[in-house]
Parts: structure tokens; C-alpha cells; sequence
């Protein structure tokens, strides 16, 4: 585990290139799932960076990540998008894992959109529905948070009643709905992973009131409201969780569930993007 003069050190040394190449400063933040990057290919004045390029920064080793950090314009807005992410179950430490959220952080940013590719608990969910997260379970087996608290970005003890901005998750929902798609809200529950959760597992998390699992995404909005960021976040169900169906589970199935639910993904975050100050 880094300690926080390190982890300080390694943050600068990213925010001084990242801060080369940014037109101005972002005002969003985004970090796209399994299968959804192409989101980025839709940003206008795009400047791409490979994360191998930026100092520190862990690379994307899981599919469907392309592993770049694109900043651009969406609409009015410019963002600052992550086109693939890190998780847990690469073998990373969580410093790694939430790494560019921290980056973010020391450029000055305070918006965050959070997207994943998610299996459906909720039986009144369909494969390449988008569900708005409304709250989260950690059952990762660990916090980001532990360790020595880095003081200069935020409370030792956070608190995360409001996780999910409850305004941004209003916009959200009623986009959906002006794009005739579900609203619905979840609650989504993070294990380790890599390997997909068996039948049992699956009535275990639907017991303790969870509608979405996956394998990422908590820690990045852990450590998102500790900065003081505002979040929302969306899951891409793309596949019902075993035993929900008669049927086995693979990663081909969440990529092409993700590329063909895309095309409301996009729709969603353009429009939600217009609307949020």
C-alpha cells in the first residue's frame, strides 16, 4: 500500500502532463464500461492519450477496454472520458484502481458520470436495459479508503447517503423515459470477480437488496464523493445472473449485449450532459 506522500508524488507527475494537453478544464468526468467505449468516438476536438502514455497511470488489461484517456467536447460541455477502466480482479491495488478518478480530482474536477456493464438480479429487468443506480453494495472485501486518508482531497470519514446525486438520477430518468426506455432505479452490488457469480450467490444478493451486480464501479465512487464529486451512474444490464435464466453466462454475451445497447447509452449520456449544470 502507497503511502500518501507517494501517492501524492504519482498524482502530480500525471496531473503536469495531463494538464499539457487539456484546451481548458474539463467539467465531466467519465468512465465507460465493458463494451461501451465507443461513446468517445462521438466527442468533437478530441485529444486521445494512451494510458501507457500518462505517468503512473495502471494500463486496461480487461475486454472491451480500449485502455485511452479521450477530452473533448460533447455538445456544450467538454469532458474528460476514460475509455476502459481498471478493476480489482487485473490485479491491481486500489490506489491503482482509482487512480484516475484521483487524477481527476487534482485537475479540478467535480462531476462525475459512472457507466458498467452489469448482470440483472432485478427479474423485471432485460438484457440491454439501462438501469439508473440509485445505491451500492461493496462486497469487494475491501475499501479504497484504507490506509493513511489523503487529507489534502477529503474526510477521513466520508459520508455516502447521497452516493448518487438524487437530482442528476431525476435527469437521468427522465431522459429515459423521453427515449421511451425503461426509468427504472437499482441498487448494484460489487464482488471481485473474475469469475461470474454461481446460482446461490445470486438469491444471496437478491436477499440483501440488490437488483445489478458487476465487478467494478464502487470503488471509483467511493473515492469520488470522498473528493467531494458529484456522481451518477448507469448500468448496461447485459445478461441475466445465473440461475435467473437456464442459461450460462459469458463474456462474449456481456460485449454484444453492451455494443447493442449502445446506441441508448449514447443517447442518454448526450442528453443528460445538456441538462446538468
Amino acid at each position: 500500500m502507497l503511502t500518501e506522500e507517494r501517492i501524492m508524488a504519482r498524482l502530480s507527475v500525471a496531473r503536469s502532463f495531463v494538464e499539457k494537453k487539456l484546451a481548458r478544464l474539463p467539467e465531466f468526468g467519465i468512465i465507460l464500461g465493458s463494451g461501451l467505449g465507443r461513446f468517445a468516438e462521438n466527442i468533437t476536438e478530441r485529444t486521445v492519450i494512451p494510458y501507457e502514455d500518462i505517468p503512473h497511470f495502471p494500463l486496461s488489461t480487461a475486454p472491451g477496454h480500449k485502455g485511452n484517456m479521450v477530452l473533448g467536447r460533447c455538445g456544450e460541455k467538454y469532458v474528460m472520458i476514460m475509455q476502459g477502466r481498471l478493476h480489482y480482479y487485473e490485479g491491481y491495488e486500489m490506489e491503482d484502481v482509482t487512480f484516475p478518478v484521483r487524477l481527476m480530482e487534482v485537475l479540478g474536477l467535480k462531476k462525475l458520470i459512472v457507466t458498467n456493464a452489469a448482470g440483472g438480479i432485478n427479474e423485471n429487468y432485460r438484457p440491454g436495459q439501462l438501469v439508473v443506480m440509485r445505491d451500492h453494495i461493496n462486497l469487494l472485501g475491501v475499501n479504497p479508503l484504507r490506509g493513511q486518508n489523503l487529507d489534502f482531497l477529503g474526510l477521513r470519514f466520508p459520508d455516502m447517503t447521497y452516493a448518487y446525486d438524487k437530482s442528476w438520477r431525476a435527469v437521468a430518468l427522465a431522459v429515459l423515459e423521453e427515449l421511451g426506455r425503461p426509468g427504472q432505479e437499482g441498487v448494484y452490488a460489487a464482488v471481485p470477480g473474475p469469475s461470474f457469480e454461481t446460482p446461490a450467490e445470486i438469491r444471496y444478493l437478491r436477499a440483501i437488496g440488490a437488483d445489478l451486480v458487476g465487478m467494478s464501479t464502487v470503488p471509483e465512487v467511493i473515492v469520488a464523493n470522498h473528493g467531494g464529486m458529484q456522481v451518477l451512474g448507469v448500468s448496461c444490464v447485459t445478461n441475466m445472473a445465473a440461475g435467473v435464466l437456464e442459461q450460462k453466462l459469458t463474456m462474449e454475451e456481456v460485449l454484444e449485449t453492451s455494443a447493442r445497447a449502445a446506441g441508448d447509452l449514447y443517447a442518454l449520456l448526450g442528453a443528460v450532459l445538456a441538462r446538468l449544470p
